[in-house]
Order: C-alpha cells, then structure tokens, then sequence
C-alpha cells in the first residue's frame, strides 16, 4: 500500500500526465534527500502497478567534491542494488569544462549534466528523464529570475514537462511536494540520503536565496511565500500557454526560417499582444540556436522597441552574438558572422589588372575589354545578372581600384542626374541589410562607377556612342561555398 507521500506524487503524475504509465523512465539521481525520495516513490507506484513501463537509474558524477562525489555514486549504486534498478553513472569535467567555456561551475554542471541525461536516455530507449524538483526548488527559481530580470514566461518557473531534443522530455514528479514533505516521508521510510556541503555555501546565488533571502521574506509573509510563489507559477504558466496557443497560429505564415536566419513579417508581428510578440522572438532566437539562460525581459523590451521603429538598418545585439535588426517590412534574426566584424575589412584599394582577375578579400573581380556589337549588346541585356555589368570605356578614367565602403561616398546613381550618398541611396533603394553590409565600391579615377552589386553610375553607362565596352563581373567566394 501506498504511502501519503506516494499517492500524492502519484496524483500529480495522473493530474498533469506527466507520462503514459507504460513509458520508460530514466531516473535522474543525485544521492541527495530530494532524488532519493523521488527513486524510491516511483519504486513504490510500479510496485502497485500504477506505472507500467521500465525504471532506468541514472547518476552524474560532477567530481567537484572529491572523495565526497564518488561516495555519493557508490549510495546511489547500492540503492538502486536494492531496488533491482539498473544504474547508469557518468563522470564530467565540470571545472575544465567551465574554464574552457567560460563558464560558471553551477552553469557548466547544469548544461552537460543535461546533456548526459539526454544521451543517456537516447541510447537506453527512454522517453522521459524524471528529475527530483520539487516546491522549494520553483520558489527559489523564481525569486532567482525576478533578480536577473523576468517576463511572465520566466516566472512559471519549473514546469511539470519540458522537451528537449530528440523529443525527449524532462518531467518533475515531485514539484507538488515541499522539502519538509520529503524529508518525512524518507524518516519514516527509514532511508538515508547523502548531504552535500556545497548546498550550505552562499555565495552560489541559490543557496543565497533559499538560506538568507526566502526566509527574510517568509517572515514579511502571511502565508507560506514557497506556495505563494506556487501559484504565481502557475498562474503564469497557464498565461504562456494561451500565449503558445496563438503565436503558434501566426507562427507558420509569420516566419521565414532558414539555416542562418529567421524572418518574420512585421505586419503580423505588429498586430499581436506584445506578450505574443516576445514569444515569436523567443521562437526564433531559439530555432537558431540560441540558449535562453542569458536572455531577460530587457532584451525582448529591445527587440519590441526595435519593430516599432520606422527606420530600417537598426540592429540589437543579443548575447551569445546574436542580431536583430527591421528591415522594409520585415524583422529578422540571425547570428553575427565573424566577417561582420568592422576590423576584418579591407582597408586598402586594390587597382583592378585590365585584362585580368583580381582577388579581393573573398571577392574576384575579372575585366574584360569588348568591341561594340550589337548581337552581343542584346544577348548582354537578355542575360544580365547584379554580378556583371557593361560600361562606357572611354567615359571610365584608369585605373580602377575595388575597395570597401567608406564614410562620405558619393555617386550619381543610374538614372538620376544628382549625386547621392552611397549610405542614404542604398536605404532609398531599400537594400536588405546583408547586402549593405557585403557591398563593395569599384571606382576610376575620378568616381564610384559601380557600387555592387546595387547599381552603377549614370556617367559610365553603355550608349549607343559606345565604341568599346568595359565588363565587370564579380563573384563572391563566400556565396559560391
């Protein structure tokens, strides 16, 4: 028969199917009250058949403590002995890991063990990770985003499910438990957990807030702050559902997502409840591989001041080097590209050979010499491409030098008879910003006469007086590859 505290995880399990009862579960256990409560009431509700399917343990080895760490993977071995459990253990280097990534130990153990469950579970066939969350654990949580900085999602705290890759998720059987429940419920079990004395030290901002700041807040409380902040919890997590619900109504017809790059229409962005608006950015930070752990409401707040800017080339740098900018109707996001970087330009004019090819940066630039013909003149303007372009030989003043964009350029577009900036001609033109940004200047002695690959000048255009013909063709390697 079951215990109290086992009907009541057993409950929470039914009420929020967390799984199906016949599914294969990993075990996440750590050796501490927490999971050793969690081992032995799953243990409990299989041995009443309640659940049905497999029970895996799994036990990672942070080896931060030392001998303390590999006592800790000895009980857990020995326990699940007793269960008839197998066990799974895993050992990482936390520390050298976090000093390669620059990591701190509490993140860096927090992002591979995440990554060893999930292998774990991959190779072992199981379709959920239970880890041994509870109560206590979603206070702390919260009060820890509101200190960093929050939105609603941020304060539903630790949901009963989340997926991750592989569609393996992660599920939280005792987040309807307290600690002091647990505790109890191991005392009258009569079963031993391990202590870790890291737990105790409080300059790990957790520790901090579950030793010295929850308890000053309790005090200031009526109630019982960790059941408060249970229901705020989830209060918020049903408003991000309803959230969910409708960007994933807008979602398919809203974004454009390629491997580099997500685009969403501005329009349909615009029109949504700002709450709608931060989870479709948040949907496309996360489809190109941002993490979420560095992301706060200040950063949404940005990426939603940004859409209501009437002016386009303006970008927002988010953490982990990512880009947001508004560009004529659209809102895009993408990850910075190392040759984004201003000191990676080419500072020099490199004179173009005449006849010839000439490398520049990634770019080719090959010259050719051509007779007027009117064969050709026609085939040319059949077949003409942004990457090749004809001029007026005798109206170009050699030599010709490609370089990169500089502050104050200026020519007279194709076209038009004044001379513009290059800077507000490619905005008027509304040019895309990945193109601004890789355009090149191929000038004569005198004036830009080609700004590719947007337009070439008025002045050295092909006429019908044109005796010779100077082709221009450029390719990127960067584009080719």
């Amino acid at each position: 028969m079951l215990l109290e505290f086992e009907k009541k995880v057993a409950g929470f399990i039914e009420a929020n199917g967390l799984f199906d009862p016949a599914d294969k579960i990993l075990l996440a256990v750590s050796g501490g009250a927490d999971s050793t409560a969690l081992l032995y009431a799953m243990c409990a509700t299989k041995a009443e058949k309640i659940l049905r399917g497999d029970i895996l343990c799994a036990h990672i080895n942070h080896q931060l403590r030392g001998s303390e760490s590999d006592g800790d993977e000895a009980f857990v071995i020995a326990q699940a002995d007793k269960l008839n459990l197998a066990v799974i253990t895993k050992r990482l280097d936390v520390r050298g890991f976090a000093h390669k990534n620059k990591l701190s130990i509490e993140t860096a153990a927090r992002r591979l063990r995440i990554e060893r469950l999930l292998d774990i579970a991959k190779t072992n066939n199981c379709r959920w990770v239970a880890t041994a969350h509870q109560k206590d654990d979603n206070a702390e949580t919260i009060i820890q985003r509101l200190v960093r900085g929050t939105g609603f999602r941020g304060l539903g705290g630790i949901w009963p499910v989340r997926t991750f890759a592989e569609a393996i998720g992660f599920v939280r059987p005792l987040l309807c438990v307290r600690r002091d429940e647990i505790v109890e419920y191991l005392s009258k079990r009569s079963l031993k957990w391990r202590e870790d004395r890291t737990n105790d030290d409080c300059k790990y901002r957790r520790n901090f807030i579950r030793h010295r700041l929850l308890p000053v807040l309790q005090q200031q409380c009526k109630g019982s702050i960790v059941e408060q902040l249970t229901e705020l919890s989830q209060s918020a997590q049903r408003f991000y559902s309803l959230v969910c619900s409708s960007a994933e109504k807008i979602w398919p017809q809203s974004a454009d997502c390629a491997a580099d790059k997500v685009t969403l229409d501005l329009k349909s962005f615009l029109a949504q409840h700002p709450a709608v608006r931060v989870e479709m950015a948040r949907r496309s930070l996360v489809y190109l591989g941002s993490g979420e752990g560095d992301l706060t409401q200040q950063h949404y707040e940005r990426v939603l001041q940004l859409s209501q800017q009437k002016t386009s080339g303006k970008q927002v740098e988010l953490p982990d080097g990512f880009l947001v900018w508004r560009e004529y109707g659209k809102l895009i996001f993408a990850r910075r590209q190392e040759n984004d970087s201003a000191e990676k330009r080419i500072d020099k004019a490199v004179e173009l050979q005449i006849p010839g090819l000439t490398q520049f940066d990634s770019f080719s630039v090959e010259v050719t010499v051509l007779e007027t013909d009117k064969k050709r003149f026609e085939k040319f303007k059949r077949e003409k491409s942004n990457l090749i372009e004809w001029f007026d030989l005798d109206n170009v003043k050699l030599p010709l030098v490609v370089r990169c964009r500089e502050q104050g350029d200026r020519f007279v577009p194709l076209g038009l008879r004044e001379e513009k900036k290059v800077g507000k001609f490619l905005t008027a033109a509304k040019t895309p910003q990945e193109i601004r940004e890789k355009a090149i200047i191929i000038a004569d002695a005198e004036r830009i006469i080609w700004v590719w690959p947007v337009r070439i000048c008025e002045q050295a255009k092909v006429t019908s007086g044109t005796r010779k013909i100077l082709q221009l063709q450029v390719a990127d390697a960067k584009i080719a590859d």
